[in-house]
């Protein structure tokens, strides 16, 4: 039986038979498995983004989504040593850095409708100096949605506090938190985390705070750190482990495929291709039946690649960040803030239409083809519709 709302992908001709077996799959209202996802790496791109590309349509129309925001990274010091990480530094080296107040205040312009916060694991600051940096940007902009501290973090103020996640949490909440990010999933496999970050909390810790999250009703974000040492099959494999989450517990907004930058880590020689940035973009569209969004991540992707992923399955671009230290950290070759026009630019080249959102997919303005279209107020059916609690 072909669901209706599953008519356009019947329609697809798909000459690769991975990817016709997905669509027929799709169509017959099932799920992607891990041996499926893992088949679709090898169909051919083309292919394989017609179908990601239509499922992203039939969610999301032609809106592509985006938000006016900053990226603050209070401190880079750290107290982990991670081999992939180009950004953290000990407390005495040269280019450690701790923001006072007013470095904190500045970055919250008075245009951005998000600020996304994360950094190192301080290791003199306690808990209360987090909370701190949440209530000053709040004080500063109050109707600014914060998306602060990734489950590492959050896993970190539990040991400083001795606390449960679910107090730390309510803790951060009550000083102006909206939602968090998606980092420190990176990829949820045992053999990668002790070769690369044994220090660090690994995927059962980090879907356990995500889980807690949004049973209290904070939704996120979930990443997966790619192109490094990790396998596809890895890769899949932490995605279904998020979809499985999602199903528990559902919160997420976005699921976030996050290029690994070389910098000097001598992990790799070079960054993944842009195909295989596509065919993860399309593969994750393609697993996650029950995630609004794909996001291509220009900061890592560069501009280019991230444009064509509309194409691939993606719906969400991310922000104008303004400043971002943890990406370039590691050399990555995008710009360091790309203005609001040049994001509506972008997506209206590839033929979506732009909607601005913020940290909790409320449309802040829907851009419509040309200029003049009418702005939509923040709360609007329309931006209800992408929150987590309407799903």
């Amino acid at each position: 039986m072909i669901l209706p709302s599953h008519a356009t992908l019947a329609a697809l001709e798909l000459s690769d038979p991975a990817v016709a077996a997905a669509r027929d799959r799709l169509v017959a209202g099932g799920r992607l498995t891990q041996e499926d996802g893992v088949r679709l790496f090898d169909a051919p791109l083309l292919e394989l983004g017609r179908l990601a590309g239509a499922v992203a349509r039939e969610r999301h129309g032609d809106r592509v989504y985006f938000t006016v925001n900053r990226q603050l990274n209070p401190t880079n010091v750290c107290v982990l040593s991670c081999r992939f990480c180009d950004y953290a530094k000990k407390a005495a080296a040269p280019d450690a850095y701790t923001m006072t107040r007013e470095q904190i205040v500045a970055h919250v312009d008075p245009g951005i409708s998000e600020i996304h916060i994360v950094g190192g694991l301080h290791n003199k600051w306690r808990f209360e100096d987090y909370l701190n940096v949440v209530r000053w940007v709040k004080e500063a902009k109050p109707d600014l949605s914060v998306k602060a501290y990734t489950a590492v973090e959050i896993d970190f103020f539990c040991r400083l506090t001795k606390q449960p996640a679910e107090w730390v949490l309510e803790r951060l909440r009550e000083a102006g938190l909206d939602a968090l990010p998606g980092g420190g999933a990176e990829v949820f496999s045992e053999r990668v985390r002790r070769e690369l970050f044994q220090q660090k909390i690994g995927g059962r810790r980090w879907l356990e705070i995500h889980e807690i999250a949004h049973r209290m009703g904070i939704p996120s974000n979930a990443t997966l750190l790619y192109g490094h040492i990790e396998t596809r099959a890895e890769r899949v494999q932490h995605m279904i482990l998020l979809r499985e989450l999602e199903d528990r517990a559902p919160g997420f907004f976005a699921f976030i495929p996050l290029a690994f930058q070389p910098g000097v880590t001598g992990l790799v020689r070079r960054q993944a291709s842009a195909i295989e940035d596509l065919k993860t973009i399309a593969v994750s569209r393609l697993v996650f039946d029950n995630v609004p969004h794909v996001k291509s991540y220009w900061v890592m992707l560069g501009q280019d690649t991230a444009a064509m992923a509309l194409q691939f399955g993606a719906s969400d671009m991310d922000g104008t960040i303004g400043v971002e230290k943890i990406a370039h950290a590691a050399l990555a070759p995008s710009p360091v803030g790309i203005a609001e026009e040049a994001m509506v630019h972008a997506i209206r080249e590839a033929g979506r239409l732009p909607v601005q959102r913020d940290a909790l997919y409320r449309v802040v303005r829907e851009y419509g083809r040309e200029d003049r279209a009418p702005a939509a107020a923040v709360g609007t059916p329309a931006a209800r519709a992408e929150t987590p609690a309407s799903r």
